[in-house]
């Protein structure tokens, strides 16, 4: 198949090389706005063809639309492809509004394309310990478990806003924190299966006056800089999900999981990742177990700052490379072994047909709970009803 990727942006070039390196890819097409970004893109990685609009991107015989742009443009652009015949794979978030992700839900169903939203913590080391246990029971019932997204805006924010946003970026840089929550309540519920039915969010006004987070400059009007949830879970548990974008925290990983049943839980705080039943005398700790390693090749200096490792991250002993086609050696794996498993998983679901590891039912059920709470904090903490799209066919 090929693949045409939307936007050259630092996230796009990081999946341009996988999908090249893909046996089953033939090849790569950049759609890129900018003139001199997409010159430099195509030069970097050698792809033959460019295209300067997602228009013209799918007037071409790719057979899917790989979408790296800026987030809230996500849901209309996969829409346009779809209905262009493309399959489609989004970086998150898949919507921002719960009319976007209905109108997304319902263009699957109306096309029948592969639509695939690209969630990196369905790959993070602590979501697939905790799936294995929970599958096997080991945790008992699910009573209470804790997602969060801890990135402050020095750790590279800035400098991604001003990239993206020209001389107005600042007007985009104050993206509401819970519109971005899909890292994290995904840790939580790729675990347990479950949905989320209902959200109180509550947000923190901005302090900081450098104009980022100021609501008569902001698209969305939005001055929480900081924003925290707490949910009801389908299955009788309840969650809370923190989105923190001015916080003092640079170790460990920036998305965390915690999870805690009748029988066992587990817990993950900043570096420490451990296991404990009520008969364990002692936590079991599960860091070596969990700690992604770089492949061979990679420049370990080569990280984004802030938080340790997180973006060029190999894989770690709980990951099954054994899927993994052996073309992909050698290759980045970022966001703590996500992303290479996460093409596999695209490219596979596109060629046989079958449902993809994260389809768009998942991508509601990740999406809709911080989007329902945001308008929460923003009425004060009333407690929403997050609307439920199905489970697809």
């Amino acid at each position: 198949m090929k693949i045409g990727v939307l936007g050259g942006g630092s996230f796009a070039r990081e999946f341009i090389p996988l999908f090249q390196a893909h046996p089953d890819v033939s090849e790569v097409v950049l759609a890129e706005v900018m003139p001199e970004r997409r010159q430099e893109v195509a030069a970097e990685f050698g792809l033959e063809r460019t295209a300067t609009s997602l228009d013209e991107l799918c007037a071409t015989d790719v057979d899917a639309v790989a979408i790296f742009t800026q987030r809230w443009l996500h849901a209309p652009q996969a829409i346009t492809a779809m209905e262009a015949g493309k399959h489609v794979y989004s970086a998150v978030p898949a919507a921002v509004t719960v009319d976007e992700m209905r109108a997304l839900v319902a263009s699957v169903e109306a096309t029948g394309r592969t639509y695939m939203m690209g969630e990196t913590s369905l790959y993070y080391p602590a979501a697939i310990y905790c799936r294995q246990r929970f599958a096997a029971g080991d945790f008992g019932r699910f009573v209470y478990g804790e997602g969060e997204y801890i990135h402050d805006m020095s750790h590279g924010f800035y400098d991604a806003y001003r990239h993206s946003g020209g001389d107005d970026w600042k007007r985009t840089a104050s993206y509401p924190p819970l519109l971005y929550a899909s890292h994290s309540v995904a840790m939580v519920l790729s675990v347990t299966g479950a949905r989320m039915t209902h959200a109180s969010g509550l947000g923190v006004h901005d302090q900081e006056g450098d104009g980022v987070f100021d609501r008569e400059v902001s698209l969305w009007q939005n001055d929480f800089s900081n924003e925290s949830a707490l949910l009801r879970t389908s299955d009788g548990g309840v969650c809370r999900i923190n989105e923190l974008r001015r916080v003092g925290v640079s170790a460990g990983s920036s998305v965390r999981l915690s999870l805690y049943g009748t029988l066992a839980s587990f817990e993950e705080q900043s570096n420490a990742r451990v296991w404990t039943t009520r008969e364990t005398a002692k936590p079991v700790d599960l860091t070596d177990l969990l700690r992604c390693e770089g492949f061979e090749g990679e420049d370990p200096t080569d990280l984004r700052p802030g938080i340790d490792g997180a973006f060029y991250a190999g894989v770690s002993p709980v990951h099954d490379v054994a899927r993994l086609p052996a073309s992909f050696a050698g290759l980045p794996n970022a966001h703590y072994g996500s992303h290479q498993f996460l093409v596999l998983d695209f490219v596979e679901a596109c060629l046989s047909g079958a449902r993809p590891s994260v389809s768009v039912w998942d991508a509601a059920r990740y999406c809709l709970p911080g989007i329902v709470a945001h308008e929460s904090a923003r009425q004060g903490g009333v407690l929403l009803t997050i609307p439920d799209l199905g489970g697809g066919a």
